[in-house]
This record gives structure tokens, sequence and C-alpha cells, in this order.
């Protein structure tokens, strides 16, 4: 069997987010095929780690113990659509092959950082000096269009969660936005077109990370983020460049990046640096007091979680319509709740999760659901179980119905966790309607 280098970055992952080197795996894949841990060596699982080989008579059992989709190790090795041919052309290219089922890609570190390469600076004017007569006319209708429906999905998913309705916001631009992406427009509208588009781009990729955490999903949405923020930089939107490179910021987090987190979290704060959005400047603060905190440098966490916070203490900028905007005291409470917790300070944490349930209040159902998460995960590591399983008993009310990849990790993370607690009757209870939840 030809080595195939997808298969290889998918073992490595799943083998990371476990903490398994060769010898690990080795002993797993031995007690799966026949019982003994002995049965596989090392070097072998070392080679289909590194790519070196593409495992043939092992792939089932690789694909058990590691959760991955069997089918995987039939789909052809394919790279990532290039950030450095035409922006357009490359976004629809994603878009169309996210629709279509096809060009399995994977999110990786390096993938995020060449991002960070410098845009096309001139590839609206070169469109409008380009364009074919026959071409549609665009003009500030098909501009608010795009804006409106970006509003009205972004609304939806944030209710419910980004697995519902993703294939609207990627087929709306595939099928809607394309031609006025390539059709005439002066300069000023192209600018306009290409922020919004932006936008678009943006919630496509939000929309596929919070869908679920399989290697597809997180490659499409490091290649949403990663065309979000071109377009943006090419229509020198600094706020909408700033908020694409939080959504790379945060992935790479999630993913252990943690130096590309910082990275691409400093990035973010540069773009952000001028802006007249205090909102916007506090989000993108604490975007790097988060990769600093996950990335152990105290110091750096607090010093920019600090800065967060005198920023959202500021009056908002009335009549922004940007990502950033939404960012209220309520999200930057739950944000800054969960640095602290990882910094250690269960106290602050906890009276910073309180703030934005009980004084701020939050507005969509899966953000409030989340919040309610984090917060029964920091009463119990304080000792209060009693108060754990009463914010969890909210949270699964609140959680009903969402399909989102952070509420079922919250519900797999609370099931688990009161496992050690199964003495008490509500405890069981609570995990029963955990396991529920997450089965539908």
């Amino acid at each position: 069997m030809p080595k195939n280098q997808a298969v290889a970055e998918l073992i490595k992952q799943a083998c990371h987010e476990r903490g398994w080197g060769p010898s690990e795996l080795a002993r797993a894949l031995g007690l799966a095929e026949s019982g003994d841990p002995r049965r596989l060596q090392r070097q072998h699982a070392r080679r289909w780690i590194e790519g070196e080989r593409t495992p043939d008579h092992w792939w089932p059992y690789i694909a058990q113990v590691l959760g991955l989709d069997p089918e995987a190790i039939n789909l052809p090795e394919i790279a990532p659509t290039a950030l450095h041919a035409d922006t357009v052309a490359s976004v629809l290219q994603l878009g169309r092959n996210d629709v279509d089922r096809r060009n399995f890609i994977l999110a990786s570190s390096g993938y995020a950082l060449s991002a960070l390469g410098l845009p096309d600076m001139d590839s609206i004017t070169r469109r409008t000096t380009t364009v074919s007569p026959e071409a549609v006319r665009v003009g500030r209708g098909e501009v608010a269009a795009v804006r409106h429906m970006v509003k009205a999905l972004g609304d939806s998913a944030s209710e419910l969660g980004g697995g519902h309705a993703r294939h609207l916001a990627v087929r709306y631009l595939t099928q809607d936005v394309a031609p006025w992406l390539e059709g005439r427009f002066t300069e000023a509208t192209g600018r306009q077109l290409f922020a919004a588009t932006s936008q678009l781009v943006h919630l496509a990729g939000w929309m596929a990370q919070d869908e679920g955490d399989t290697p597809e999903l997180r490659g499409l949405a490091q290649g949403y983020y990663a065309h979000s923020f071109r377009l943006a930089a090419e229509a020198g939107d600094a706020e909408l460049s700033a908020t694409a490179l939080r959504g790379l910021a945060v992935q790479c987090v999630d993913l252990g990046y943690r130096a590309e987190a910082v990275q691409l979290g400093e990035a973010c704060v540069e773009y952000g640096r001028h802006l007249d959005n205090p909102r916007a400047v506090a989000y993108y603060e604490a975007t790097l007091a988060n990769a600093a905190a996950h990335d152990d440098d105290r110091n750096m966490a607090a010093k920019h979680l600090a800065m967060s916070e005198t920023a959202i203490g500021r009056p908002a900028t009335a009549g922004s319509d940007s990502w950033a905007a939404h960012y209220s005291p309520g999200r930057w409470a739950h944000e800054s709740g969960m640095i602290l917790s990882r910094l250690g300070d269960l106290d602050a944490a906890e009276e910073h999760l309180h703030l934005a349930l009980d004084i701020h209040g939050l507005d969509r159902r899966r953000t409030r659901a989340i919040v309610l998460a984090d917060l029964g995960g920091v009463r119990l590591r304080q000792g209060d179980v009693e108060g754990a399983m009463a914010t969890w008993r909210e949270f699964l009310d609140c959680a009903d119905g969402i399909r989102s990849v952070k509420v079922q990790a919250a519900l797999r993370d609370m099931h688990v966790r009161l496992r050690r607690h199964s003495g008490i009757p509500e405890a069981q209870e609570l995990r029963e309607r955990a396991a529920r939840v997450t089965d539908r």
C-alpha cells in the first residue's frame, strides 16, 4: 500500500491528544488485535506515526483504538487549498470541496501560521480592471444581502450550535456570493464585498469547528479562518483581520499548538492595536491571555488579561456590526473566568462565571449552557460537590437539542467526573441524563 501522509497526520494527532508515543500505540494495538500487548513492535508504530509506512493489516485496529474513521485510509493524498493562490478562487474551491465532501484536508500548525503571509493587497484593484463584460454588476444591495445572511445564520448557530445549518452558509457562499465576487464592482464596493464575505467565511469556519471534533472539520475550520483573514486583509479591514486570526489562535489552543497559538494571538493584538472599539480590543487581548495561559506563561497571561479588563470596562462603540462587537461583558467574564481557572485562581474564576450568568446574563442558549458546564467544573474542583451538581442540572436543562462540539465535550466531561461520586443518587441521575443527551 502506498504512503499516505494524511493518514500519518491523523494517527500522529490522535496519539498526541492521548499523550501516546509509539510504545503506547503498539501496546494498545496488540491488545486490540490479539490481547497480547507485546504482539507489535514499537518501530512499526513509529513508522506509521512518522508516515514512513501506511498501515495495511493493522489499520482497522488503529482506527478502533484511536477513534478514527475507518474509511480515511482510502482518501487521496491532498494538501490544503493553497493560501497564496488568488484568494477568491481559493476560498470558492474550499467551499465547493466542502459541499461535495471531497479533498480531505488536515489542520496543522504550519498551515495556521502560513495565514500570516502577506495578503495580495492588489487583488481588488486587479479585479476591477480585468473583469469580463458579461459579469454581473455588484453594488451596495448585494453587500447588504451578504451581511444580512451572516447575521441570520450566525444568530441561528449561536443559539443552537454550529452543527445546525452549516451547509446553508457554505452553499450561500458557493452559489450566491460566488458570482458577486467574480462580478463587476468599484474598488470601494469591492472592499465592502470582501469584508462581508470575510465574515461569512469566518462564520463557516466557526460552524465547522463547533460542529464536531473530526479531522475533516478541523481542517475545514482552519481553511475557512485562514481565507477569512486574507479576504479581510485585502479589504483593508483590521478588525475583521484580527478576528480571523483569533479564530486560528483559539483552534491552535484546542489542538495543543501552544507556541503557534501565542504567535497568532500576538498578531491578533497587533492588528487590533489602533482600533477605536474597546470590545474588539478586549476580545483580542483576552485571546492572547488565553493562549499564554495554555502555554504556562503566567506573566504574559496576567498582563494581557488586565489589558482586556481595562478595555471591556470602556463604553462600547455604537453602531458596529462586527464580530467583535458581540463580545459583551458577559462573554468577557466567561472567557476571563476560564483563564483564571487555568491559572489556578478558582475563587476568582467562580466569581467571573457568576458575573457572566447572573449579572450580565447571556442571550444565547448555547453560550449559557457552556458557561454553566464550566462553572460546574470549577465548583467540583473547589470541593463543592453539591454546588457542582446543582449547576450541572441547570446545564443539562439548557443543553438539550444543541448541536455543538463544546456542549458534547462538556457532557462527556461531566459524565466522567461524576463517576467518582456514583454513591450519591443525584450524581448517578445526572450521569444517566448526560448519557441520554449525548446519544441524541
